[in-house]
């Protein structure tokens, strides 16, 4: 009996004994996968902080700090993936069956979840055909605002309400990037009917020309102003239509000073800048008479 009870000990020892190394190994898996994913992660990033430091160019660092996500993301889901075979390995789990079901089943799953796998595919192309990058302002079908995030799966936009838009990748169909190599900052300047064009002309240039030798707005400019000429005869202003070349993104701050600053020049002038109005009358009778009431002129607010 005493052999017997020794036996039981034994094997019991030697089973604790498996079952602590086994325990110790999958440990030891998992703290090298942790260890590995940090080190690959912080590797990307300052290879990633190299690169931009280099680049003169800001879209090029825009684009290796996207980039750098996503490797990021895929260090993290590949080693996570191996980390957990070899758990199951340890635990004694044959991964061949599981690889093969794993097979069949993802292909259920792709015909199941098409949209899922679109959303990949198209994130993928997305970043490969550097249509969009972290930092641009793009407008995605009805959605737009500055990119905050681009992964394989989504696209994060905050509009300039605050807002945070996820548009799935599989539902861009369009991609408007409003940020890229440089802007235009188009306006429409509207003056009475009555107002010599030329001279309109002339004091818009003058305005256009102190912007650029402004040492806040002169950098954001890249060219002079462009003035197309006159529009459209709108119902109560002729419509002049003029631009700007811009750095990416300063097209609206540009737009916006050049308004203010045309306003007081106008001012300065004389020119008048209309406001819708109607000239009301009653007409002639069948004689070719003009009516007895003078016209009167109604301003619409």
């Amino acid at each position: 009996m005493n052999e017997n009870l020794i036996d039981l000990a034994a094997a019991w020892w030697a089973g604790l004994g498996g079952a602590a190394t086994t325990a110790l190994r999958i440990t030891l898996i998992l703290i090298a996968a942790w260890v590995l994913i940090g080190v690959l992660q912080r590797g990307i990033r300052s290879m990633r902080q190299r690169i931009a430091s280099r680049l003169d160019d800001r879209e090029a660092a825009k684009r290796a700090e996207t980039l750098g996500r996503v490797f990021r993301y895929l260090v993290a889901v590949v080693v996570s993936l191996i980390a957990g075979m070899l758990v199951l390995g340890e635990l004694g789990v044959s991964v061949a069956p599981i690889l093969g079901a794993a097979g069949v089943v993802g292909l259920a799953v792709g015909f199941g979840a098409q949209s899922l796998v679109k959303d990949y595919f198209t994130g993928f192309f997305l970043l490969l055909e550097n249509q969009i990058r972290q930092g641009d302002v793009v407008q995605l079908g009805s959605h737009s605002g500055l990119v905050e995030e681009v992964t394989l799966r989504f696209v994060q936009l905050r509009d300039y309400d605050g807002n945070v838009h996820y548009v799935p990748n599989g539902h861009i169909t369009t991609v408007i990037n409003m940020s890229r190599g440089f802007s235009q900052a188009v306006m429409d300047i509207g003056v009475a009917y009555r107002e010599d064009v030329d001279a309109v002309m002339a004091v818009m240039r003058r305005v256009g020309e102190d912007m650029r030798a402004d040492a806040a707005f002169g950098p954001r400019i890249l060219d002079a102003l462009e003035i197309a000429g006159v529009d459209r005869w709108a119902d109560s202003a002729v419509v002049i239509r003029c631009r700007f070349r811009t750095q990416p993104l300063e097209q609206w701050g540009v737009r916006r000073e050049y308004l203010r600053r045309l306003k007081a020049a106008f001012d300065a002038e004389g020119i008048e800048i209309p406001y819708p109005h109607l000239t009301v009358y009653a007409g002639a009778d069948r004689a070719g008479k003009a009516p007895a009431f003078p016209m009167q002129q109604v301003t619409q607010h």
